[in-house]
């Protein structure tokens, strides 16, 4: 018992050293023995002393009698450990009285009244646990015992009558290491001393059978040149030993040899110098007469019982035997009990079985427990788990001790499967228990049993309880049935012992089917085929496993749900059924798939069962449902997923099985009830995402969310509750239809858009970003002062329009288009989230239709899923696709408005307005790059890298427009000569190039493709004006024909507006003489266009509105037919311009009221603007 506890030892230890401490401290008056005062402490046994009673001593001084210590430790032994505390008394148990269960039935054993038969019954017990340590009688409950330790609940024995003499464990264990070797000896076999070979050899065997107390490693006590002290045996004790077997086994045979005459001879000749103290001399004097004592003495023959029981009293009383005996009285007292041992020994056999001894009945109860012990000495002394390299020799080894021990092959396989299995048990180590089932095998597919084996075997009666009833069996049957009520007793609960080592729950199976023959009788032959039970009865016997399992596996929930329920303030329901799909999700993984092949029903018995159980307290739940509230948030989910569970654990067995095993499996009406209950939250959630978003928005100032998050954090915030609406929707886990996802789906739509429309509501017309067009004006130099005329009028944008363009800034914009590529990203992301979830929601619909199938159910199961999945589908193209359509073209919008921005509004003085303005050599276009360079940078640094191309090719555009219109309606200061030209592509030129920045920027391909139209125009300016004239009468005669020109955007190449402009821009004399006399132009030496002027005085709208009639020149689809009026009738349209010019000269006194009194401000190209540089 305490080689398998380590605790247990020390403890052991330090209690004898503080006893003796105490005893001889002088603390104690006077130490009292039976056989008078104690001289020496060699002959107490400390272990079997009441502390209590040795303190009590202590504090008054008194005489210490120790047959009263003892006496006081056995009865403190048959009581619950006490604590007296101020607060009361305290003991300790070793179950949990909250769990115990009812009371027991059976009838409660006798109160042992005798203290011999108490310590015979006590040791008895333990003597049959080898390897086991007793319970620890200091171990305070627990609230919970540990439930998953398999070794928790019974203690195993096979019940061999109790040993008379009382013999621990260690007496066992040392008398079997004097069997073992008395059995080499009296075979012939050369036993060498310490350091020879075979003691080396069988240093690990011997070394276990010594002592069990010192485990000190095999090794050392090979190198080690004393043995003996490692194994509680001096050198010179274990030299006698060794001596007087030698001498005795000198002339006989191991047939001639028995425990009795073994005993006898070792107390031959024995001193107390040959050990190293005293007390272990008696120790040893005393085991040997227990020994003799347990295997002569007989209540049938009473005189040899008392010769016996007198010569044995003489040799343990240590006084009279060592101190007055002569050395000639003990070897008569030897003498007397040889000549008792060989008249018993002289008794043949009862049946005849070959090698039979009289000892190998009437001491079957000693030979077997000495057998165990052989056994257990293979076992490693450090790792009990383990077993020694030399394992197969020593066991061929211990044959030699069968005829004495009364040992048969069948025998042997069975007592060490037995061993094996109880090994097992204390270290749980799984091979242990397949080589236990190993020899199982052997004992089931040994030979035919003779009668005379089976008669013997039937002799070695034991005794096990059951039923409440005393049960008489033979030892094969004892063994098996002790294996097999283990194994029942944790397999009928096998959800609680085997979830955490669900390794062992096979092997623990096996063996339990392989011993489970209650009726077991060595009659006939027996062959192993995995298990010993037909399988009708082994299919029953599982049946009953997985029927009491389940139902205590129920019970321990239920309690459990009590519990949690108040703890964790969940609703019952919530909890029984998490708990209940853990034991499903067990039963799938681990017990089905072993049981299966010995009862294919196992897993449609376990899903029936537990849905039933569930379902019959899930039933009043659902039809008290009237609303959405907390319990059925939490209560149908879990009811949900544990009946998934239990679909997919009942289909395992049926696509394993016949379909004739498996039938309809009723579900639970949760998806009826939980439709509307879904529909409802989330038409719920449409107006709290609304104002969440809304709110958003509106707090929005248009700053980057970090240095590499660039986009607005109202798009994070609006996605982050859109995202968790989703997982709350999908965190249900209830069964769903398509009307679910479209609901979802509307709502993340209607989000999104109403985000989108929102930013893009907020850019500004773009017409409201063009300067105002100069009047068409012929070039002519002034030869005298004249007083001018304004080139353009005032342009009046509303101040709310104003306000928008200031708020409009080239970052903010920049952000706005991150924040629509974030959008795209998103929604991509989110799509494949949504359909994932959709994925698994859906595979609840595919696990009913594969139900169906192996039930035999047929449906049109695959046409449905095809139509759903198309369903589906169309429903991502008509929302997260439109909005991904809607973010795209918000980009396009976008992007488009901040090139025009950049160069019509932002860059207006500084590039349209200053770009040859007065001349091209003093205004070109190297002082306007740097600019230009420095908003390139900005852009690219604030857009998004997906989209940057995009976003600069559109300024690329509007910066080609912006160049355009200073060579077209660049107004009466710029006019071009044919040097020029040069000069202005070259300029056009360095523009493209700040565009390809080296290949850094937009590719050379894309930027030359667009400048194409562009070249064509400042072509224009290069050909003759005799060419230009005809271009324009030709272009003219083709819209009288309605023939179309060429179209580039909204300007025409070859369109009347465009060539008289040119002509209007051309410094040349044939040009101005040309406009001069077919459409009357005014020269341009008649207006100022000095961009420095600051205000105009036509600022009033009225004026403004009359100027613009007689002046805009606009560009249109309607231009060329316009013109063409123009052409015909130029002198009325002069006319009725001067005519203008008159009223407005009139009224312009009055208006200065006007001027002075508006709130708005003006543009004018003349003037220096009030808006954004």
């Amino acid at each position: 018992m305490e080689s398998s506890n380590p605790l247990l030892r020390r403890y052991r230890s330090d209690r004898r050293k503080l006893l003796e401490f105490l005893m001889s401290s002088g603390l104690i008056g006077n130490i009292k023995t039976p056989a008078g005062p104690a001289t020496s402490f060699s002959n107490i046994d400390f272990d079997a002393m009441s502390i209590d009673y040795v303190l009590e001593c202590v504090q008054s001084g008194g005489v210490l009698d120790v047959s009263e210590a003892t006496k006081r430790y056995y009865f403190e032994s048959s009581h619950p450990v006490m604590r007296h505390l101020r607060s009361g008394d305290v003991f300790y148990l070793h179950s949990d009285p909250d769990s115990t269960g009812s009371p027991p039935h059976r009838v409660p054993p006798p109160i042992i009244t005798n203290q011999r038969e108490f310590v015979e019954s006590r040791n008895s017990q333990w003597s049959n646990l080898a390897g086991e340590s007793p319970p620890l009688p200091a171990k305070q409950v627990t609230a919970a015992a540990d439930i998953n330790s398999l070794h928790n609940a019974s203690i195993l024995s096979i019940g061999l009558p109790t040993l008379k003499t009382g013999f621990l464990d260690d007496d066992l264990r040392e008398s079997a290491y004097e069997v073992f070797l008395a059995c080499l000896l009296f075979s012939g076999v050369e036993i060498h001393s310490t350091e020879g070979k075979k003691r080396e050899k069988t240093s690990k065997f011997l070394a276990g059978l010594k002592n069990r107390r010192d485990k000190r490693h095999t090794e050392r006590y090979i190198e080690s040149k004393s043995p003996e002290r490692h194994v509680k045996i001096s050198e010179a004790a274990d030299t006698f030993i060794r001596r007087r077997l030698t001498q005795f086994a000198t002339g006989k045979s191991c047939e001639q040899i028995d425990i009795p005459q073994l005993s006898l001879a070792l107390l031959t000749g024995v001193l107390r110098s040959d050990f190293p103290s005293e007390k272990s001399y008696l120790k040893w004097k005393n085991r040997q007469a227990s020994v003799f004592e347990e295997l002569v003495s007989s209540d049938d023959r009473r005189t040899e019982k008392q010769l016996i029981g007198t010569s044995l009293e003489k040799i343990r009383n240590a006084q009279e035997w060592d101190t007055k005996m002569s050395p000639s009285q003990r070897s008569d007292v030897l003498l007397t009990l040889r000549q008792v041992a060989l008249a018993f020994s002289s008794i043949p056999g009862r049946f005849g079985v070959e090698g039979e001894t009289y000892y190998w009945t009437t001491g079957y109860h000693l030979n077997i427990r000495l057998y165990e012990k052989l056994l257990c000495g293979v076992f490693d002394i450090l790792e009990d788990s383990q077993l020694i390299e030399e394992a197969e020799e020593i066991l061929k080894l211990m044959k030699l001790t069968w005829s004495m021990l009364g040992i048969t092959e069948r025998l042997h396989h069975a007592l060490f499967a037995w061993v094996l299995f109880k090994q097992f048990v204390a270290t749980e180590e799984a091979v242990l228990l397949d080589y236990a089932i190993c020899e199982v095998e052997r004992v089931l597919s040994a030979g035919v049993y003779d009668d005379k084996e089976v008669a013997y075997l039937n002799s070695l009666t034991c005794f096990t309880n059951g039923n409440g009833c005393e049960i008489r069996l033979n030892l094969l049957q004892s063994i098996f049935s002790s294996i097999t009520s283990w194994c029942d007793s944790k397999l009928q609960d096998y959800h609680l012992h085997f979830s955490q080592k669900s390794s062992f729950f096979e092997r623990v199976l096996t063996m339990g089917l392989s011993a489970g023959v209650q009726d077991f009788v060595p009659h006939g032959n027996n062959q192993f085929a995995g298990s010993c039970l037909p399988n009708e009865i082994a299919r029953e016997k599982i049946r009953k496993y997985v029927e009491k399992s389940l139902d205590a596996a129920c019970k321990r929930v239920t309690d459990l749900t009590t519990i949690g329920s108040v703890k964790d303030k969940m609703h019952p329901l919530a909890i029984l059924a998490s708990e209940l799909r853990l034991i499903a999700e067990k039963d799938l993984a681990l017990f089905a798939p072993v049981l299966r092949s010995w009862y294919p029903r196992c897993a449609i018995v376990s899903a029936k069962t537990l849905h039933q159980f569930y379902g019959e307290r899930l039933k009043p739940f659902l039809k008290d449902i009237t609303c959405l509230t907390e319990d059925v948030r939490k209560v149908l989910p879990a009811a949900y997923a544990l009946e998934r569970c239990l679909i997919q654990l009942y289909s395992s067995a049926c696509e394993e099985n016949d379909s004739q095993y498996c039938q309809e499996f009723d579900h639970y009406p949760i998806a009826e009830v939980s439709r509307s209950i879904i529909l409802d939250w989330v038409v719920a959630q449409h107006d709290r995402i609304l104002e969440w978003t809304g709110r958003a928005f509106d707090l929005e100032d248009w700053e980057p969310l970090s240095f590499q998050q660039k986009q607005a954090a109202s798009a994070v915030e609006v996605f982050r509750i859109i995202e968790e609406t989703v997982d709350q929707f999908f965190e249900w886990s209830l069964p769903m239809d398509i009307t679910h996802l479209q609901a979802l789906l509307s709502i993340i739509f209607h989000s999104l858009d109403n985000y989108l429309v929102k930013v893009v509501t907020q850019l500004v017309e773009k017409q409201n970003l063009y300067p105002p067009t100069p009047p068409l004006t012929r070039y002519k130099e002034a030869t005298f002062p004249i007083v001018k005329k304004k080139a353009v009028e005032s342009f009046i944008i509303d101040d709310e329009i104003y306000k928008q363009l200031d708020e409009l800034t080239a970052s903010k914009l920049c952000i706005r288009l991150n924040t629509f590529r974030y959008f795209q990203k998103q929604i991509s992301a989110l799509e494949d989230g949504i359909r994932k979830s959709w994925a698994s929601v859906t595979s609840y619909r595919t696990d009913q239709h594969g139900l169906q199938a192996s039930t035999g159910r047929t449906s049109e199961t695959l046409e449905t899923t095809d139509v759903d999945a198309e369903s589906v589908s169309e429903l991502f193209v008509a929302t997260l696709d439109c909005i991904k359509d809607s973010a795209a073209n918000a980009i396009r919008k976008t992007s488009d408005f901040l090139g025009t921005k950049i160069v019509f509004w932002d860059m207006r003085d500084s590039f349209l307005y200053y770009l040859y303005h007065g001349g091209v050599e003093g205004n070109r276009l190297d002082g306007v790059l740097p600019q230009f360079d420095s908003v390139l940078n900005n852009i690219c640094g604030l857009i998004d890298d997906t989209i940057r191309d995009l976003v600069v090719s559109n300024i690329w555009k509007a910066s080609q427009e912006g160049f355009m219109w200073v060579l077209l309606d660049g107004g009466p200061s710029r006019a071009f000569s044919d040097t020029d030209i040069t000069m202005i592509e070259e300029d056009f030129n360095m523009l493209k190039d700040l565009f390809v920045a080296d290949g850094e920027g937009l590719p050379r391909s894309l930027v030359e493709e667009q400048a194409k139209f562009y070249h064509q125009i400042m072509n224009l300016f290069s050909l003759k004006t005799e060419s230009l004239i005809r271009m324009l009468m030709a272009s003219s005669e083709h819209i009288s024909v309605g023939v179309s020109s060429h179209k580039y955007g909204q300007r025409y190449l070859g369109d009347a507006h465009t060539l008289i402009r040119v002509l209007c821009h051309k410094k040349d004399r044939e040009a101005s003489t040309f406009l001069k006399t077919h459409y009357r132009l005014p020269p341009s030496s008649e207006y100022d266009d000095d961009t420095a002027a600051e205000d105009s005085n036509f600022s009033s709208p009225l004026v403004s509105d009359i100027w613009k009639r007689s002046t805009s020149f606009r560009w249109s689809d309607k231009g060329q037919s316009s013109f063409s009026y123009n052409q015909k009738r130029p002198r009325h349209r002069i006319i009725r311009a001067k005519n203008v010019w008159r009223r407005a000269t009139k009224l312009w006194g009055r208006m200065q009221q006007v001027k002075n009194c508006t709130g708005r401000r003006s543009l004018g190209v003349g003037g220096k603007s009030r808006g954004p540089p």
